[in-house]
This record gives structure tokens, sequence and C-alpha cells, in this order.
């Protein structure tokens, strides 16, 4: 599947209304720790369906960042039923970001 760019229009239908774990990237084009995680986000993507992986640029989309409390990037945040029940600040290898999915 595909990382999902999530806007304040798409953020209830593709996140909050979603039926499987999304983890959702909220990151910035000029950090460098955030360039080094896209390429772990675009894999898990790609290797893991069951998962809905979603991007949100917080220079784009202020409101969302600042509904989430992200206070650096990048941040990552795992929904379940429409609940943020974990986040993490900072660059995380694969094996991390993949913890955070787990129950």
């Amino acid at each position: 599947m595909s990382v999902i760019h999530l806007t304040s229009k798409n953020f209830e239908s593709e996140a909050v209304r979603a039926d499987t774990p999304v983890l959702i990237d909220f990151f910035a084009t000029w950090c460098g720790p955030c360039k080094m995680l896209s390429p772990i986000i675009e894999k898990i993507a790609a290797e893991h369906p069951e998962i809905k992986v979603c991007k949100v640029d917080i220079d784009e989309e202020p409101s969302l960042a600042e509904r989430f409390g992200v206070m650096s990037v990048p941040t990552l945040a795992v929904m379940k039923d429409g609940e943020v029940v974990r986040t993490s600040a900072g660059f995380r290898p694969e094996g991390a970001v993949l913890a955070l999915l787990q129950d």
C-alpha cells in the first residue's frame, strides 16, 4: 500500500475512521532526520498492508500538527479505533517504528 498524505480535509476519513492501525509520520521537508526516516516509512507501507501509513507535512498542515501537539519532527503517532495510542519523537530505526504498532 502506498503512503497517504493527510490533510485537514481527508484526516477524518483516512485516519480517524480507519478500520486498521494507522501510522502517521509528522515531517517537514527541511528536516534531516525526517529525510532519513522517509525510506523506512515507505518500506513499512509497502511491506505491511495491514497498516495504513500516512504522512503529514507540518508546514502545509499546521492545524494537524497542533492538534497532535507536535513539538519536533519527525514525530510518529499510532492511531487505533480513532484514538492515538502511542507517539514517538525523533528518528527511529525500522524495528523501533514497527514496535510502536505492537499491542
